[in-house]
């Protein structure tokens, strides 16, 4: 276990992922409209969509919350200062990410728009190799055997 270890990157990869993906899901939109399912699946789907939206934010800022109570960063990019294994994080090792991408399908339900439901999971495999196996590396090396325990019992996703 090492006190001082380096920050799992330079960049803060998620944010910049999602923020990508949101903007390339709303110019494909605008440039190739791709059809959306007719109503009565599209006014449930939008229901669902609004429901989600809620479930991701619910998901982000109780995360952020708990990463706030333990005093540790929630910036993807700087080292952690303490493993945090409760609240969302019992679910699962990301839930910022996992709401980012439940957000994303939520947008595409709402808009009627298959690019978000096309681009969420190449986000999340986008976040998966450039943020979340530093990250895992970088709290495997920080936190050793707790860290390793706790990857055993909580999915990496869900």
């Amino acid at each position: 276990m090492s006190e001082h270890s380096a920050p799992p990157s330079r960049l803060p990869w998620p944010p910049m992922i999602y923020v990508a993906a949101v903007a390339l899901a709303i110019v494909a939109q605008w440039l190739w409209p791709l059809p959306w399912i007719g109503p009565p699946l599209a006014d449930l789907l939008f229901a669902l969509g609004w429901l989600m939206v809620l479930a991701a934010l619910a998901l982000d800022f109780g995360a952020m919350r708990t990463m706030r109570k333990a005093r540790t960063t929630i910036l993807p990019h700087r080292a952690a200062d303490h493993l945090v294994t409760g609240g969302p994080f019992a679910l699962s090792r990301n839930p910022i990410y996992l709401g980012n991408t439940t957000l994303m399908v939520a947008i595409g339900f709402i808009a009627g728009s298959l690019w978000f439901l096309l681009l969420a999971p190449l986000a999340a495999i986008a976040t998966t190799f450039l943020a979340i196996r530093q990250e895992e590396r970088h709290l495997a090396e920080r936190f050793g055997k707790r860290y390793r325990d706790y990857q055993k019992k909580v999915r990496r996703w869900l």
